[in-house]
């Protein structure tokens, strides 16, 4: 992690008496935990401050890897209210912004076809998934009066997290295998938790205690866990389980909408090509598996994931998809279970 990015803000005060009026300590507090687990790749989830299962599960994987109890919250607490020292801060919404929203943005695929791109439909939901957070939650924290009105140069208050840029993403940028490390890590996509567990080689091998951990856990000791995700896995009949190879991995995809696969997860000989962007159903980055047709990409609905809603691809929100390639470039090992 290359540290907490402390954006563009007027007062450090300020945001710190909104946090603390408009939700109390104790929610501040869960914000602040979420915030750490998020910015050490383990994902919670949206941040919103009600810390659900899957913080309850990023908090099991990020205590796996320091060999703490699993359960022991009280310590993970401890350092995000060291580390997350404050949990708001007040954002300015970017001019570049203007590029990535578009108020008409059609919700029918034959006319989302016609467009050149499928960015955000308002400047809220931009900056919502910005800070890995909702309209939701950003509405609570600002009023009305503020996320209504939202444009480029405005400010709003937000979640301490480092943004996720969108004008960094490249339409047809693709990541190839890497000769380094990144193609030996091991990806573990358990579709009864909805995690997407990413696993590092270990050369030097662990101590005696560490491995004996492992094993009794029966993981690999030649490979540790570095990061974790909430996923979609999809309807248990489309689910491939099974070991495959990450074989491809690219930013701002195109999708190929086809009724008869979705419903059947079979290819129909109709089918449209909706373009990328962040709104398009795989999200900002696809990366394929040696599993035809099958990938882990983003999606155009970050409060989805978790539900059982694919044909057997595995979703991830696009704050965590963009992510994928600093983590694991294909040829890594991706196994479904």
């Amino acid at each position: 992690m290359n540290g907490f990015v402390f954006v563009l803000f007027f007062s450090l005060i300020f945001a710190s008496f909104v946090s603390a009026k408009t939700f109390g300590e104790e929610r501040d507090a869960a914000f602040r935990l979420q915030i750490f687990l998020d910015q050490k790749n383990f994902g919670p989830g949206v941040i919103d401050g009600h810390p659900g299962t899957f913080t309850q599960r990023a908090i099991a994987a990020y205590n796996s890897t320091l060999g703490r109890a699993e359960d022991d919250v009280a310590s993970v607490q401890e350092e995000a209210d060291e580390v997350v020292s404050t949990t708001f801060v007040t954002a300015v919404v970017p001019n570049s912004a203007e590029r990535f929203v578009n108020f008409k943005l059609p919700y029918k695929r034959t006319q989302q076809a016609e467009e050149k791109s499928l960015v955000y439909r308002s400047y809220l939901e931009y900056m919502a998934e910005r800070y890995h957070t909702s309209e939701k939650v950003l509405t609570e924290l600002n009023g009305k009066k503020i996320t209504w009105g939202l444009a480029p140069k405005k400010t709003l208050v937000v979640p301490n997290v480092e943004p996720f840029q969108i004008e960094e993403i490249r339409a047809g940028r693709v990541y190839r295998a890497d000769e380094g490390e990144l193609s030996a890590r091991r990806v573990v996509i358990d579709t009864k938790l909805k995690q997407i567990l990413i696993y590092a080689p270990i050369e030097t091998g662990l101590a005696s205690t560490e491995e004996q951990v492992a094993i009794a856990k029966e993981e690999d000791p030649k490979f540790q866990l570095v990061a974790s995700f909430p996923t979609t896995p999809g309807y248990e009949r489309f689910i491939h389980r099974g070991t495959w190879t990450l074989k491809n991995c690219l930013e701002w995809p195109v999708w190929r909408y086809d009724k008869q696969l979705l419903k059947t997860g079979k290819r129909g000989k109709e089918a449209l090509d909706i373009p990328g962007g962040p709104n398009n159903p795989v999200g900002i980055l696809w990366a394929g598996l040696s599993k035809s047709g099958i990938g882990i990409h983003g999606t155009d609905s970050p409060r989805t994931i978790g539900r059982s809603r694919s044909s057997g691809c595995f979703r991830l929100a696009n704050w965590d998809a963009a992510r994928v390639p600093s983590l694991i470039r294909p040829g890594s090992e991706v196994i479904v279970k």
